[in-house]
């Protein structure tokens, strides 16, 4: 369901779980900076955060997802900024964050060293 290569924008503040469709895609463009129909997922959560919806645009018209939790909370990703109000994911963590794993509990790995071919 998630499109190879797409950007992937999670706003660090919280909410109105109430919010749909145009006024997330307000959000995204206040709080991130895009337009919602620039083809990248913007995810938002509420203040309890069990709860997160996802807003994405697939060419023909906005789509939105919600996901609530039946136990426990989403962890946040953590942002390099403290001023951030937005953090950027990769696929992988995308998945991680959906199902619900802490991503500060996430294993981080060292930089591949770059072999050189002569």
């Amino acid at each position: 369901m998630i499109p190879r290569g797409v950007q992937v924008f999670v706003a660090l503040e919280p909410v109105d779980m109430r919010w749909s469709f145009d006024r997330l895609a307000g959000a995204a463009l206040e709080r991130i900076g895009y337009e919602a129909r620039c083809g990248a997922m913007f995810i938002y959560f509420g203040k309890r955060r069990d709860a997160v919806k996802v807003l994405f645009f697939d060419g023909s018209g906005m789509c939105l997802f919600y996901k609530r939790l039946d136990r426990g909370v989403f962890r946040l990703p953590e942002s390099c900024s403290p001023d951030a109000r937005h953090v950027e994911l990769d696929e992988a963590l995308l998945d991680a964050l959906l199902d619900g794993v802490d991503l500060a509990e996430t294993p981080k790995r060292a930089p591949r060293s770059r072999m050189r071919i002569h």
